[in-house]
C-alpha cells in the first residue's frame, strides 16, 4: 500500500504542475533534449460528454469514484466536493449515507472546546488526508498534493491555431480529461535515443512541466476490482478516473447544455418573428 500512496503523491503534484519536479535544464543543448513541453501532445478520447449534447456515462462515473476512493484519496482531497452530490451519481440516498459514514471528518469545537472525529454525513466534503497543507508538504517531498476537485478545469493544454478556431464550433471542453487519461497511460513510452533522463524520474512524454517526472507508474492491471464486469486496465483506469474528475469539476454540465440548446432554439424562433414583424409592417411603406 505504501508503494502506491508514495506514487500517488507524486501524481497530485504531476498533474498540477508542482514546481520542482522538472528536472533542471541541463548545461550545453542536446539535438535529442525537446524544447517545449509536454512533448507530445495529449490524445483526444472520445468522451460520452463531448459535443453541445453530451452526457455522461454514470456508471463511468461510478467506477471513477471507485478508483479515486481506493486510490487516489489516500494523498487528494476533493473539498469542494459534498458526499450529497453523489446521488447525481445514480446511489440512493441510504448509500450515500454509508459511503459517507466510511470517511472520518473532524468537527467541533464541542461542548469543552475541542475539536473531535465522528463519522462523515452526506452534507459533509471529501476529507484531506492531512491535517492541513503544511503537513501534507512534509509528506511529500515539500510540496502539497492538489486537491481534485476542479483538476479536470484547471489541467489542459493549449491546441493551438487553428484548431482552437474549430473547439468554437465542437464545443471542445475536455483538454483536462485528455491529459490527465495520457498523463496516467504515457508512461510506457520510451524517451528517444540520446535523450538523458535524470535518475529517479520517469518519462513520460505528456507531462506538462518536463520531460520526466519523479512519479513512477501509479496504475497497474487488476489493481482495483470492478464489480460491473468492465476491464481491469490501466487504460480503463485512467479513462475512468478522468471521466469521474470532469464531472467533479463541473457536475451540472448536462443542465447547462440542455438550458444552452432550450436558449439558442428561442433565439431562432424570435429572430424570425423579429423578421417576420419587420416585413409585415414595412410592406405597405413605399421604398
Amino acid at each position: 500500500m505504501k508503494k502506491f500512496i508514495g506514487g500517488l503523491v507524486v501524481v497530485g503534484l504531476a498533474l498540477s504542475g508542482t514546481v520542482g519536479l522538472a528536472p533542471a535544464a541541463e548545461e550545453g543543448h542536446n539535438a535529442a533534449e525537446p524544447t517545449h513541453f509536454p512533448i507530445l501532445k495529449p490524445r483526444e478520447e472520445s468522451w460520452s460528454f463531448a459535443g453541445p449534447f453530451g452526457t455522461y456515462d454514470k456508471a463511468q462515473l461510478q467506477r471513477g469514484l471507485k478508483v479515486y476512493k481506493e486510490v487516489c484519496s489516500a494523498c487528494h482531497s476533493m473539498d469542494l466536493v459534498a458526499f450529497r452530490t453523489l446521488e447525481h451519481l445514480g446511489y440512493s440516498e441510504e448509500q450515500v449515507k454509508a459511503f459517507a459514514a466510511e470517511y472520518t471528518v473532524q468537527d467541533g469545537p464541542n461542548a469543552d472546546g475541542e475539536m473531535f472525529d465522528r463519522p462523515g454525513i452526506p452534507s459533509d466534503h471529501f476529507p484531506s488526508p492531512f491535517p492541513n497543507v503544511e503537513a501534507a508538504a512534509a509528506a511529500n517531498a515539500g510540496a502539497a498534493p492538489p486537491d481534485m476537485s476542479l483538476l479536470a478545469k484547471a489541467r489542459g493544454v493549449e491546441r493551438g491555431f487553428p484548431r482552437f478556431i474549430f473547439d468554437i464550433f465542437t464545443q471542445y471542453a475536455e483538454a483536462g480529461p485528455d491529459y490527465i487519461h495520457s498523463l496516467l497511460t504515457g508512461y510506457d513510452e520510451q524517451p528517444p535515443e540520446g535523450m538523458q533522463i535524470p535518475e529517479g524520474t520517469h518519462f513520460n512524454p505528456y507531462f506538462i512541466a518536463g520531460k520526466s517526472l519523479a512519479m513512477a507508474k501509479p496504475l497497474s492491471d487488476d489493481q482495483v476490482t470492478y464489480d460491473d464486469g468492465a476491464p481491469q486496465t490501466v487504460d480503463q483506469y485512467a479513462r475512468d478516473v478522468s471521466a469521474f474528475l470532469m464531472w467533479a469539476a463541473e457536475p451540472h454540465m448536462e443542465e447547462r447544455k440542455r438550458m444552452g440548446f432550450r436558449v439558442m432554439v428561442f433565439l431562432v424562433i424570435f429572430a424570425g418573428l423579429v423578421y417576420a414583424t419587420k416585413r409585415r409592417v414595412w410592406s405597405a411603406v413605399a421604398h
